[in-house]
């Protein structure tokens, strides 16, 4: 299942309902069918994601450090790009798509809305 944030703002944003919901549960929002963000709201929101974003980088790079790992060399991974198998998508680079549109609608003075 997915969810689609919608903005007069911005085209619609597709995502996969269990990364939203993290997503949402950290905006402080219930996972529910129906939602808005508010204008009012987005500021919080985009410092609260673009905070998530500073956490995982400072943690992807103490890992790297633990395990005495090059992260250029980990990056580069098989340089065939046929194996894929293994890579996971942090949820801060999940968040990018909704910083994006949040930063719209907000310009745009447009609320973000779901299930309707």
């Amino acid at each position: 299942m997915s969810i689609t944030f919608k903005s007069q703002a911005t085209g619609d944003l597709f995502m996969v309902q269990a990364h939203a919901e993290s997503l949402l549960k950290l905006l402080g929002k219930a996972p529910a069918a129906q939602g808005i963000i508010e204008t009012k709201d987005m500021p919080a929101a985009l410092q609260i994601l673009r905070a998530l974003g500073d956490e995982v980088a400072e943690d992807e790079a103490s890992r790297d450090i633990e395990r005495d790992e090059d992260p250029d060399e980990r990056d580069a991974g098989d340089q065939r790009g046929a194996d894929f198998q293994g890579e996971r998508v942090s949820l801060r680079l999940r968040a990018w798509p909704l910083i994006q549109m949040l930063e719209k609608a907000h310009a745009a003075d447009k609320p973000i809305v779901w299930g309707v």
